[in-house]
């Protein structure tokens, strides 16, 4: 199946003006990413692979952004980890941390890493599993993301580009944005295959509580418009 989304029901589940999906809408169609349709838009047949599929590839990339997120992690008490492939090599790359956590999670595969570290008291989150990506979405996972307010968040992303940091599955992005709302700083873990790339949900323009960490140096474009906000890039080294 293709399924299609009506302007109205995107400006709905965003909070934003019909005028903006519109706009951002257009974008997307120009760019071969969606098929746009009298009042909406289908998806293309040319999907995101399934995280099973995205773990096996780029792993050297990932390995790498992650050390350095867990290098600039900190003692924090409090952690949320969204859900995808390269946050899912930062939780391996946690899950042997000697100092007491509460990790926050929709993703259960995040959970399973870390559950074996008795520091580690990891809290999963309510709501309506999405098996594709192995995490839960939904209202009852904002609700309960909601509740908290968290020192770091570490989230991936499927695009990053001069607007901000977006996801591909609207769903997920929603939860995503909640996550930023309570966390004082956000840890974007994204590698150079996602520069100037805009997926369908913007999560969030550049803000200087974010870092983008990656394996390479952004764009002059992408950097340009990180700087001007504030926001910080980290640059991971690839072992060799």
């Amino acid at each position: 199946m293709n399924p299609s989304l009506r302007v109205h029901q995107l400006a709905e589940a965003l909070d934003v003006s019909t005028e903006t999906v519109r706009r951002d809408l257009a974008e997307l169609g120009e760019s071969g990413k969606i098929n746009r349709t009298y009042g909406g838009a289908v998806r293309m047949q040319k999907f995101e692979p399934a995280l099973s599929e995205r773990l096996l590839l780029k792993v050297q990339e990932r390995e790498a952004i992650a050390r350095m997120a867990v290098e600039r992690l900190g003692n924090f008490d409090a952690l949320l980890i969204g859900g995808g492939a390269t946050t899912l090599h930062f939780a391996r790359a946690i899950r042997k941390l000697e100092h007491p956590m509460t990790v926050i999670t929709p993703a259960y595969g995040v959970a399973q890493e870390l559950s074996h570290n008795p520091y580690l008291e990891v809290l999963c989150l309510p709501g309506i599993f999405h098996g594709k990506e192995g995490l839960v979405c939904g209202p009852e996972a904002i609700k309960a993301i909601e509740r908290f307010h968290v020192p770091v968040a570490v989230l991936g992303a499927s695009g990053v580009s001069r607007e901000g940091i977006s996801e591909a599955l609207l769903s997920a992005g929603q939860v995503y944005q909640a996550i930023m709302a309570n966390s004082d700083q956000v840890f974007i873990l994204a590698d150079s295959s996602k520069f100037n790339k805009r997926a369908l949900t913007l999560l969030s323009s550049w803000k200087s509580n974010i870092t983008l960490i990656t394996e390479r140096p952004p764009t002059d474009e992408l950097q340009s418009a990180i700087s001007e906000s504030g926001a910080s890039v980290a640059i991971a080294v690839l072992e060799s």
